[in-house]
Formats: C-alpha cells, structure tokens, sequence
C-alpha cells in the first residue's frame, strides 16, 4: 500500500482545503451519502482517510465502474470529478484504494440500497397479488490471471479448459423492474441448484417464483412453499409424476419426493400440479413437443391452465435483465479484477450500479404512466453516462438536474414487442486460430527491439 500511502500524504496539504467534488453525489436520493460514511465507519472506524481516494469516493467509483462499464479507471474517476490541475489519481493508486476498501463494504451497500421496487399497482409485476419473482444463473468471464484461475476454475468440457476463468451467478429477480435484489457468486465448479437453496432464503413472502427445468427440485421447491410463496416452473418431460387426480382443465396432480424410495412407498410426498401443452405452429421452436409445467396453485378455476402458461413466459424479463450486465452495460470481454476479492468486490459494484440505472428508469416510467419493461435500458444508460458529467456544482441545482434527467429518461420508450422466437443455434463458428496453451501466456519480456531484430535475407 506504499504507493497509495504516498499519493495521498503528498497531496494531503494541497487538497484538504479543497472537497472532493462528487458529480455522482447528484444521485444520493438512491444511495445517500449519510447511509455510504455510516457503513465505512462501522466495518472501519479507523480506517486512514486519503483526500484523491476516499472510502466514499471509492464506493461510488466501484459502482461506477458497472455504468461507465468501457471506460478506463481514469477516465471513470474524471467521469466522477469536475477537472483539477493533477488532481486525477493513477491507475495503480485506484487499484490499490479499491483493494483497501475491501468486499464487505460494498456488500453491505448492496444490502441496504438494492430492494425490489414495484407494488400492486406497478403494470406486469404481480399475478393475483403475488410479486412475480424469477431465479436464473449466468456466469462471467474473468481475467486469465493466476489468482482467479485457483479460486474460480475454468469451464471445461470432454476434452479441454475454457479460455477464461468464471464466476457462477445465481440471482432473484423482480420481473416487474428487472432489479435483482439477491444473488450469490461461487467458482464455476458449484452447480446452480446448490446456490439456489441459500438464494431462495430470501425469497419475499406472497411470492410467484418462475424458473426453467434446472432449478425443479425438490427440495428448492419446499424452501418456496416454506417462504409461503408459489411457484411455477419447467420440468423435464422424462420425470416421473404420476397423476392422482385429473383437474378439469386437463391439468393433474401429482407427488413429488426427495428419494426414490419415499416415491415407491408414498412417503412425504408434496403434491404439485402438472400442466402439459404443446405448440400448434409449425413457425414455433418446440412445435409438436410435448412441454410440461409444473406449479403449487392447484385451483384451477382461479388459476386456469391457458393463463399459467402465458403467465410461465415472464421468466424471460430475467435473461432480458442478465443481457442488460453482460452486454448492454459492458461490452470487455471479462471483468476488470484480477483478483478474486476484486472480482467480489466488482459484482457487488456491478448488480448496484445496475440497480442505480433500474431505480432511475422505474422513477421515469411512473413520471411516463407506463410499465418499468418499457424504458428502454440501453436509452436509459447512455443518458446517464451523458448527463451525469453536467452534474452541477453546488446541491441547488441537483434538484432540477434530476427532474431533468427523469424526463429525459421517461421519453424512451420502447415499442410493444414483436410476436417472435429465437432458434437457440450459434451465430459464430469457431475460430480457425489454434486455441492458446500454458506456454503461450507469460511470455518473457522481449529484450531486443523491433529494429534490432531485423536481419535481411541476402
């Protein structure tokens, strides 16, 4: 840390007359100030104060790093500050602030600041006043570094590694904004379903969980009816569920079990309902397939077979949200960290930073009459990346600057959404360049240059 100390005790005298100016102080009204210094100083009251690189500054530059997701360390940090004659900290000084902060801040910011957003009267966020809720997992690339390769692992298949080390993601998400309000991250070895069952520990009550085939198990399903939530979600069509009783819309019941052997002999069975369907449109994928669902509501007068499986379709808001981090947000190919407490810390920043752009968009959307789904992330996004930098200087005009913002926000509006479906195929074929190996990385710096290397053929 003895760069960083002598950064900030070299310029301590020059600048602690002059405060840090914070543009991205013009969006306390989602992360107060008061609550970021409280959370610093209860993990650290100690903590060594640095006039460049605050622990405040840098909780708001972490977050930052997830909106301003193409920009280097410095030109975030100017992202966030009015110009100053050397006032802009190195690469380096920015990791190494970054490193001090630590994961546990960031979470507990996360903790505190990112909560679901919608109620009853939010369009498209509840069914019979159940919250819809999806869970889904997706991972990240990682940078190739040594440190992140122990701790995370790479991907691999039958006959080799993958090309980046990864970080498994599994998170609730609230449909109606697109918010997820709780996640885990694990190496890539732990599998979906093992993260699921802390996750779903959070799960609010009176809710309707969706989820796709990987996550029908049982006992996730009975951590959702502990929670006093329903769900509804896919299961494999090869899974044994033998109808007790047929319902009147052709829908039937059935019993699921933990083992094999309670399912022989009856045993502590949790008794769910099971709905098959097929698509009659030869335009469709999964035309002529059988495809089954399965779900706790067991009414079906209240709940009609027809309506659930319409309703089972929300479940995709939560890939549209996973594309919102994974692309719209960011186009590197991996994250920035190449550290696994920077890779912690920088998800943390990442899932609030896309809470920030979410909260703004809902703000637009009850401004607009409309439903959260229909602001535009991508609109949304581009505007904050623009606006953010003519943040005014004094807090009198925060107020109007964000009014401004909202209304700017609420004018991108998407169209309704095309009647279509995706085949799920690749649109790129492998490369015809070898794969790289363990000696093509770590490669011995070159000690001739260039022109010295040189030799003509005569």
């Amino acid at each position: 840390m003895k760069e960083l100390g002598d950064f900030c005790g070299s310029e301590q005298a020059k600048f602690t007359s002059q405060p840090v100016s914070e543009r991205i102080r013009c969006l306390k009204k989602i992360i107060s100030k008061r609550k970021v210094n409280a959370i610093i100083g209860k993990g650290n009251p100690g903590r060594r104060k640095c006039s460049k690189c605050p622990a405040p500054m840098m909780v708001w530059f972490t977050i930052a790093l997830g909106i301003f997701g193409d920009d280097s360390y410095r030109q975030v940090f100017k992202s966030l500050h009015r110009f100053a004659k050397n006032a802009t900290p190195t690469r380096s000084a920015l990791t190494l602030a970054r490193t001090k902060l630590g994961i546990p801040v960031l979470a507990e910011v996360y903790r505190s600041v990112v909560k679901c957003l919608c109620d009853e009267t939010t369009r498209g966020a509840f069914y019979h006043g159940l919250r819809l809720v999806a869970v889904d997992g997706f991972v990240l690339d990682l940078p190739d570094s040594e440190a992140n390769c122990r701790a995370f692992g790479k991907p691999k298949n039958g006959s080799s590694l993958g090309a980046f080390p990864q970080v498994r993601i599994v998170a609730l998400c609230e449909v109606g904004s697109h918010v997820f309000f709780e996640f885990l991250a694990k190496p890539i070895r732990y599998g979906e379903v093992t993260l699921a069952k802390h996750v779903y520990r959070s799960l609010p009550a009176d809710s309707l969980l969706t989820f796709d085939i990987g996550f029908f198990a049982t006992k996730l399903v009975k951590i959702v009816l502990e929670r006093k939530s329903h769900f509804l979600g896919r299961s494999k069509v090869s899974r044994i569920l033998k109808p007790i009783e047929t319902l009147r819309d052709g829908s039937y019941l059935a019993k699921i079990y933990d083992t094999d052997y309670e399912r022989i002999h009856d045993r502590n069975g949790t008794t769910i309902r099971v709905i098959e369907y097929t698509l009659d449109d030869p335009q469709r994928v999964g035309h002529n397939e059988v495809h089954r669902l399965v779900t706790s509501m067991l009414d079906p007068l209240e709940h009609p077979a027809t309506v659930l499986i319409e309703l089972y379709h929300e479940r995709w808001e939560e890939e549209i949200a996973i594309d919102e981090i994974k692309i719209r947000a960011r186009t590197a190919a991996t994250l920035r960290s190449q550290s696994p407490a920077g890779v912690i810390q920088e998800v943390y920043g990442l899932l609030t930073a896309h809470f920030v752009v979410r909260k703004t968009m809902f703000e637009a959307a009850s401004q607009a009459t409309g439903a959260p789904r229909r602001i535009s992330f991508t609109g949304a996004l581009k505007i904050l990346r623009v606006r953010l930098p003519e943040a005014p200087r004094i807090d009198r005009g925060i107020k109007q600057w964000r009014e401004n913002l909202i209304a700017e926000i609420s004018e991108e509006v998407l169209p309704e959404r095309r009647n279509r479906i995706n085949p799920r195929v690749i649109k790129k074929t492998q490369s015809k360049w070898p794969k790289a190996q363990p000696e093509h990385r770590k490669r011995p710096k070159l000690e001739k240059k260039f022109p010295d290397a040189v030799k003509l053929l005569i």
